[in-house]
């Protein structure tokens, strides 16, 4: 293969001339042999009969890259994708393909054994694209808007177990114990979640409840949800805040909403920019006098794909180059409003009913039974406006909400928020401005809170005999002004100054500066701070001033880093209390402990002392941490554990790796191996690289788009082997797990050159093995990665029957990793494969 990179690059150069862009108006073209009558004959010498890289498409939508066959007799053959990444249409479109054209097509109108619906078949020389026309192309209309679910839907399980622990002296243990579940089956998505906790300020009352466990179907630009659930309005951009959102599970239906099937995330701008051409040109797109896009351009009028353009409200200059001189120059505003992915849908929704109702809850839900409402929709008002209005009914009271998010300019943003309700009121404020070098945050929270006591009926629901707090009727309300400024590229200055009436009264003060630096030929980050912040209990009911300057510096060996503080602050009695801490952390790339850290820490109290460990296993990942309180010395620790279950294709895998703990969607690979300790890596086709070691592997993919897992080899050096499958192509519904299969096969690489019976070069033939296959050059040279475990091929040409050979080593053996063949001869098609072989060996090349 590497011998025709050079030659298919040549034909590319010299065939390529201005445009090469899509499918030709008409399929009713020129033979091969007449688009190849301009190549120089050394070039059309290696057009036909050899592997040459083309771009398939279908009815116009683009399939991949893949390797074809051409032939003088006009026709063309498959022999295998290549690169399908930037493909919408699912892997077994490009299977079905495939299959199809397997076996050499002529290329024209189809005439007989028109399989798949095929129509007709076009390959352009000049731009290397292989167009497929099929019957029903005509007349669908393909929606490229949105992905499509996979055929038949998907199966699988995803299991989550998380347990959290955490205990001391003097306290209560207190713990957490929960299992998330994500599973598809067919084109339903299924969730669920089940928590068993004891909380060490509920008297170790132990609490269990399943807060959710629902079917749900994703549609176009829509979902829907059926069973237990709590009322989260999804698909909505802004959520108006209401009182009383956090309640108890819901039985009932959600629909709302949704951009889960939606094939590209980039929204073009709201009202369309048309650029006007009089000759074929281009166009280039400036912000700020940068260049952010170039786009060719067609005499004429035409709109500009401001879909790849940044997201927001800003103005840009258009420049139409012409013959490489400038001919026009205008600005335009770009609107392109932010977490808005289809300007053209102005509404977004999210509505539930059903009734409130709890399953295997320990504690009763007191209006359990009763009926449960809400609605959420979002409408974008203007390009640089989202207006948001909210309505629900639950625990017998209503509660309503207005919201909107304004972009004011373009470095401004401001929200607003208020809500009305039966427990309360309130009105929120944020506001955002950013200029060269920070931002400035302005924020206001102001709420109403009744006066509320333990024995009041409709109290939130505790065990009995837990001592509540009872709370004063009156305003609570938070006012803040945040500034951060880039000093340079690597100090900045953070200032907060906040106003608290509530449970902490008073104005709090924070001012820092921080700079990355390097001391002693180290990386080091030192921050100094000072505050002054309101009373509160830790402080002994009195102001907390003082301050802080902390350094922290990575020294010694990769992966450690020490960091140190000195300080001032109020003490629990309420004096002053000066404080020191230093402490050490230590990374590691391998094995089951991945970092262990320790501090100690010395103030008016004592000593306190802290020490962690990070651990992860290929079926259980973790921290435990254990700490001696300066304050009496109290020693206290926690422990915190993850594992993930997958079931899919009747496999079932244990994994631990933190690359799956919030995976939704995945693949189980099981990796065999001829070479020990062979480490593998997978990368995602969107997005993402993730390791593989032999035996049984999890791997996260993406839902509902189509993509595939390449497979290779991890770091620089690859060894002599082949990985058979290279890839591995998935489609699946959320919660949806496949599974795959990889080997990895010691190789080496086979040099022949192949003949017929009469001495003649067998161009285009095919030399497979189970490792490997390889067309053979025009010459009839061939390079051949082959099993050391199965060392034999078969040839396949329509002038040959039945020719196989066996490598055996009695006439030529390897050199390293290549074997030198020699001239392998292949009898005629009358022959059998013994009388091949036998004619193989009396060329002199092998047995």
């Amino acid at each position: 293969m590497s011998r025709l990179l050079p030659i298919a690059t040549a034909v590319m150069l010299y065939c390529s001339s201005a445009a090469a862009s899509a499918a030709p108006a008409a399929l009713e073209s020129l033979t091969l042999l007449d688009q190849a009558g301009g190549l120089p004959d050394d070039f059309r010498d290696h057009f036909f009969d050899v592997p040459l890289v083309v771009r398939v498409e279908r009815d116009g939508q683009f399939l991949g890259d893949a390797r074809a066959l051409l032939t003088r007799e006009n026709t063309l053959s498959l022999l295998e994708f290549t690169d399908s990444d930037d493909s919408t249409e699912p892997a077994t479109e490009r299977a079905r393909w495939l299959q199809v054209l397997a076996t050499p097509r002529p290329l024209g109108a189809c005439a007989q054994f028109c399989d798949a619906g095929l129509d007709r078949l076009h390959y352009s020389l000049e731009s290397s694209l292989l167009s497929i026309a099929t019957e029903s192309g005509g007349r669908a209309a393909n929606d490229v808007r949105h992905h499509a679910l996979p055929e038949g839907g998907s199966r699988g399980l995803i299991l989550r177990h998380q347990l959290n622990a955490y205990a001391g002296e003097g306290m209560d243990a207190s713990g957490r114990y929960a299992l998330d579940l994500q599973g598809s089956l067919g084109q339903w998505t299924l969730a669920g979640n089940y928590q068993v906790d004891r909380s060490g300020d509920l008297d170790g009352q132990l609490r269990h409840s399943v807060q959710s466990l629902y079917a749900q179907r994703e549609f176009r630009d829509n979902f829907l949800r059926a069973g237990y659930f709590l009322p989260n309005f999804q698909g909505v951009t802004r959520q108006p805040r209401a009182a009383g959102s956090v309640n108890h599970t819901t039985v009932g239906v959600m629909a709302g909403s949704s951009d889960s099937l939606a094939i590209d995330a980039r929204a073009p701008s709201l009202y369309p920019v048309y650029v006007t051409a009089n000759r074929e040109g281009t166009v280039e797109v400036f912000r700020d006098g940068s260049l952010i896009l170039t786009q060719p351009l067609q005499p004429g009028l035409q709109e500009l794909d401001t879909r790849r353009l940044p997201g927001g409200i800003y103005e840009v200059e258009l420049r139409v180059i012409e013959d490489g001189r400038e001919s026009s120059r205008e600005t335009t505003v770009i609107h392109k409003p932010g977490n808005w992915r289809d300007p053209s849908r102005r509404w977004r929704y999210s509505a539930f009913a059903g009734v409130q109702h709890t399953l295997l809850d320990s504690i009763d839900d007191p209006n359990a039974g009763a009926f449960a409402a809400g609605g959420i929709i979002n409408y974008l008002a203007h390009p640089r406006a989202v207006v948001g209005l909210s309505a629900q009914h639950l625990d017998g009271a209503n509660a309503f909400a207005g919201s909107v998010d304004w972009q004011i300019s373009d470095s401004a943003n401001l929200f607003t928020n208020a809500y009305t309700s039966d427990q309360g009121r309130g009105v929120d404020l944020q506001g955002l401005w950013r200029y060269r070098h920070g931002t400035v945050i302005v924020s206001h929270n102001r709420t109403w809170q009744e006066r509320r006591r333990p024995w009041d009926e409709g109290y939130a629901p505790y065990p009995p005999d837990t001592e509540l707090t009872e709370t004063r009727s009156g305003w609570l309300q938070t006012s803040a002004l945040s500034v951060n400024h880039r000093l340079g590229d690597s100090s900045h200055v953070a200032a907060r100054v906040s106003h608290n009436r509530g449970v902490s009264d008073g104005v709090g003060v924070d001012l820092s500066f921080s700079r990355r630096q390097t001391l002693f030929g180290s990386d080091a980050t030192w921050r100094a701070s000072v505050f002054d912040r309101p009373a509160n209990s830790s402080s002994g009911m009195r102001r907390n001033r003082g301050v802080d300057f902390t350094l922290n510096i990575a020294l010694g060996d990769d992966g450690r880093r020490y960091t140190g503080s000195l300080g001032s602050r109020t003490a629990t009695d309420g004096g002053r209390s000066l404080y020191a801490s230093a402490g050490a952390q230590q990374s590691f790339e391998e094995g089951l402990l991945r970092s262990v850290g320790g501090q100690a820490t010395a103030d008016s109290d004592g000593l306190g002392l802290s020490g962690t460990a990070l651990f992860e296993h290929p079926a259980l990942r973790g921290d435990v941490h254990a700490q001696r309180s300066s304050l009496g010395g109290q020693l206290s620790g926690g422990v915190n554990l993850e594992s993930t279950m997958a079931i899919g294709g009747g496999k079932l895998a244990i994994a631990g790796a933190a690359q799956v703990g919030s995976t939704s969607t995945g693949m189980i690979v099981d990796v065999s191996s001829e070479l020990p300790d062979v480490e593998l890596r997978a990368h995602n086709s969107r997005g993402g690289s993730y390791t593989l070691h032999p035996g049984r592997n999890f791997l996260p993919v993406t839902a509902y788009r189509t993509g595939s897992l390449q497979i290779d080899f991890h770091g620089r050096a690859a060894p002599a082997a082949t990985i058979q499958p290279a890839s591995l192509d998935y489609h699946l519904n959320k919660g949806g797990v496949s599974y795959g299969k990889v080997e990895v096969l010691n190789t080496f690489t086979v040099m022949g050159h192949l003949k017929d019976a009469n001495g003649k070069p067998l161009a285009g033939a095919h030399v497979i093995n189970h490792a490997g296959r390889s067309v053979a050059e025009a010459d009839g040279f061939f390079a051949l990665e082959m099993s050391a475990r199965a060392p034999s091929m078969e040839v396949r040409h329509p002038t040959v029957t039945g020719c196989s050979f066996q490598l055996d080593g009695t006439t030529t053996r390897p050199e390293g990793d290549t074997w030198m063949a020699g001239v392998l001869q292949c009898p005629s098609s009358s022959l059998t494969t013994a009388q091949s072989e036998t004619t193989a060996s009396a060329a002199g090349a092998m047995p």
